[in-house]
């Protein structure tokens, strides 16, 4: 029973290129109680890997989040195989904006202890106790109230090309991180402002708002459906969209395109330009903001030090690379002293 890929990315690619079909990429996430994940995930990929479903799915004993790319062709069995599991009946499914034959080239379906790394210890508070959940139309009106505070509750590298207008869009390079600060910034109206926030899809609004009422927050307020459901509203309802740049979103596109503003430079030159690459030196694999330019300058690399090691013959660049541990560390998300230009 094949429980893994057996093409790479590349070959995956290939063989997507040459088929050329329709392909749709979504989103969901469901908290549930799942006794056991790992039976779960394997019911998912060999499920999925027979419909030629494409992602990256994180399962937990606390629910599922994924980001997919299922071919459309395919959709309805996909949608009928998710109502057919009682806690994702109906889930609602965030279609992206914008689709791409490649934004996944491989299904990767992973045991988490969660399935967003927030930090927080869920037996402390009761998660269950969420935000107010708002439609596009409604949180157009609120955060035109003066009695409103709008928060990003994404990353930097997130929020750098894309944000609500007026919107707090705290420096930080994961979720965790975001949520003291945050706290803390705003401890001073807990009770006299409604805290209205929003992320990519909705999953970390979903913790974040129940995080916040246990700590004493009055009025909550969460985006249903996050940006993607916001920016499908706004088109399909004819409502005005406060929604600036780009909106991140973590596949091979890296971005989809909300409004026609680019408010993010260029990190290595600093004319504007909101495209997210990764450094070419796969030692280095730094995300970062690059232009056409810089890119044909730099190899599409970040510094002239990787520029060095992507000219190496590639056994050489291998040798190099060997025996050290490719941390989280490495792969820092807009974080350079070589950036001259970064925010």
């Amino acid at each position: 029973m094949q429980l893994y890929n057996t093409l790479s990315a590349k070959e995956r690619a290939e063989l997507l290129e040459q088929a050329g079909e329709d392909r749709l990429t979504l989103s969901f996430y469901q908290y549930a109680k799942i006794g056991n994940p790992e039976l779960f995930r394997n019911h998912l990929f060999i499920a999925w890997d027979d419909m030629a479903v494409l992602g990256r799915i994180y399962v937990a004993n606390e629910g599922i989040n994924g980001q997919l790319s299922v071919p459309a062709k395919n959709f309805n069995t996909f949608k009928e195989f998710l109502d057919g599991i009682y806690f994702l009946k109906d889930v609602r499914l965030n279609i992206a904006v914008e689709h791409d034959l490649k934004s996944f080239l491989k299904l990767k379906v992973k045991v988490r202890k969660k399935i967003v790394a927030d930090g927080l210890n869920d037996d402390t508070f009761d998660v269950t106790n969420k935000g107010v959940h708002v439609n596009a139309e409604r949180f157009n009106e609120l955060i035109e109230d003066p009695d409103t505070v709008l928060v990003d509750m994404r990353n930097h590298y997130e929020s750098e090309i894309g944000h609500f207008k007026n919107a707090i869009t705290p420096d930080v390079d994961t979720f965790r991180d975001s949520l003291d600060i945050i706290e803390e910034d705003l401890k001073e109206h807990k009770e006299d402002k409604k805290l209205v926030m929003y992320c990519t899809g909705g999953i970390r609004c979903e913790k974040a708002s129940a995080y916040y009422k246990h700590k004493g927050f009055k009025n909550v307020f969460q985006l249903e459906g996050g940006i993607i459901e916001y920016t499908r509203q706004v088109k399909s309802e004819g409502l005005e969209n406060k929604f600036i740049g780009k909106n991140f979103v973590f596949d091979h596109r890296r971005g989809e395109r909300i409004s026609e503003d680019i408010i993010a430079q260029c990190h290595q030159c600093g004319k504007p330009c909101d495209t997210h690459v990764n450094c070419a030196n796969e030692a280095c694999h730094l995300l970062f903001i690059q232009c056409d330019e810089c890119a044909d300058k730099m190899q599409s690399c970040c510094s002239d030090e990787c520029v060095e090691i992507v000219q190496l013959p590639y056994e050489e660049q291998k040798r190099l690379r060997s025996g050290k541990h490719n941390s989280n560390k490495i792969f820092k998300k807009g974080r350079s002293e070589k950036l001259k230009f970064k925010q």
